[in-house]
């Protein structure tokens, strides 16, 4: 098994919307990169939805991001996992961020969007028990894992496009 260590958040104090993911892949982790599987679809919907194409360099994409007011983020801070997915995650190694300290220094985050089902189920378990966040809303949405391929892309975008109201919304 292989210990693994999630990136910083990508959030200031402007953020009005959080993205999570569970954890980066080894592709991710090897590159120092949220996503960076190409074939995953987090930013051809981000290029869509914010103008954060995949054709940009990474900086200008998390720019693009933070100036549209989205932050991302994963659940969890450590792991044992061997290869990328999600399953291969080992339960009793799990640590998760410090969402109290985000909340605390983006206190504008009004909802916050799961990339996918272990990320939303790792923080329903570890973090929404210890944590009350009643001003914040949450929502599961289909993983741009290219594991997730029982959706296509203009199927994601669509169930994708929420993120978008909700900034547009909370401005």
């Amino acid at each position: 098994m292989t210990y693994v260590h999630s990136f910083a958040p990508v959030a200031d104090d402007q953020a009005r919307v959080l993205i999570l993911g569970s954890m980066p892949g080894r592709l991710s982790l090897e590159r120092q990169q949220y996503y960076a599987h190409p074939r995953n679809a987090f930013w051809p919907l981000m290029g869509a939805l914010f103008g954060a194409t995949p054709e940009l360099d990474y900086a200008a994409r998390l720019q693009r991001l933070q100036a549209q007011h989205v932050a991302v983020w994963d659940v969890l801070k450590l792991c044992t996992r061997e290869g990328s997915l999600d399953s291969a995650i080992v339960e009793s190694s799990i640590e998760c961020n410090d969402f109290a300290a985000l909340f605390a220094r983006s206190p504008q985050i009004g909802q916050v969007f799961f990339n996918g089902a272990k990320a939303a189920a790792t923080y329903q378990r570890y973090v929404a028990p210890v944590l009350a966040t009643p001003q914040i809303r949450f929502h599961r949405l289909p993983s741009t894992s290219p594991a997730h391929a029982s959706l296509d892309l203009p199927a994601k975008l669509n169930a994708w496009r929420v993120v978008k109201d909700a900034v547009l919304l909370d401005l």
